[in-house]
């Protein structure tokens, strides 16, 4: 079946959707976006991916293109075109179309949406949680203000081009103190000796992750502490276990670090456990 996109208030054969050239989202990276998973047909999380959405609107100065309950129903009708059940929405808001120049236009324009929808395939999560990913570390080259989900992200597909030529699968990135910061797409975490899970406090240099987030609340019910501090590629090597989570992964063991075998070098209980229960109790009825 031939995709759908939504443009500018248009649905339109995916081959033709088009924006404007002086977009400032496509000159100037001036745009905010989301991505929402789709699982069984229903939408994981989406009360949070709209509240983090109108964080980088406001963040940004951008208005919403049209109201919030007006959108939800443009995004189902999207995801209903595409008769898609297992899949990613993908959710682009820009500033709008104005004569190129740094300054935002003022009165600012009409912002712009694009909304695209793709299928995913619910086996290959299956795959990734009994092999695991593998990572390398690179510096953490991106803006200071990485908490704004903004489509500028060259700096992440530098690091996960690095992965791939490595042969890895994806990037943990480090700031100028050795720390890990998060993966290109990812938020990063660990599970230490004592079984703890770690990931790093929320600060302008991460991504606040909707799949992140709902992990707490996940780790509490199944009695585990989770405590937010910076920690090392070193330390993660030597850890129990690491994964990733993100709505595109949802949680992803790691393996491998820099070719080093994460614990026995296989996907790790906690991992497998936070993922059917974030499954189980935060898919909708």
């Amino acid at each position: 079946m031939p995709r759908i996109a939504y443009v500018n208030g248009r649905f339109v054969p995916f081959a033709e959707a088009e924006v404007h050239i002086e977009d400032r989202g496509y000159q100037f990276a001036d745009a905010v976006y989301e991505v929402l998973s789709v699982t069984a047909g229903r939408f994981l999380d989406e009360d949070a991916h709209w509240a983090r959405l109108g964080r980088s609107l406001g963040e940004l100065g951008i208005g919403w293109p049209v109201r919030e309950a007006a959108l939800r129903q443009i995004v189902r009708e999207t995801v209903r075109r595409n008769r898609v059940t297992h899949g990613l929405v993908y959710l682009q808001v820009s500033r709008g179309v104005a004569p190129r120049d740094h300054a935002p236009p003022v009165p600012p324009p009409v912002p712009s949406l694009v909304i695209t929808v793709r299928r995913s395939d619910p086996a290959r999560a299956v795959r990734v949680l009994t092999k695991g990913l593998s990572v390398i570390g690179q510096p953490d080259l991106r803006w200071q203000r990485c908490d704004i989900k903004t489509v500028g992200l060259l700096p992440n597909v530098m690091a996960i081009a690095a992965a791939k030529a490595a042969g890895a699968d994806d990037a943990w990135l480090m700031d100028s103190n050795g720390f890990v910061t998060e993966a290109t797409r990812s938020n990063c975490w660990i599970v230490d000796k004592e079984g703890t899970l770690v990931t790093r406090g929320l600060d302008t240099h991460i991504l606040h992750g909707v799949t992140r987030a709902m992990l707490f609340d996940i780790a509490a019910d199944l009695g585990r502490r989770v405590v937010e501090r910076a920690f090392t590629l070193e330390e993660a090597k030597g850890a129990r276990e690491a994964f990733m989570s993100a709505s595109s992964l949802q949680v992803s063991p790691v393996v491998r670090i820099d070719g080093t075998p994460v614990g026995p070098g296989t996907p790790g209980e906690v991992a497998k456990s936070l993922r059917e229960h974030y499954l189980k109790v935060r898919t909708p009825s």
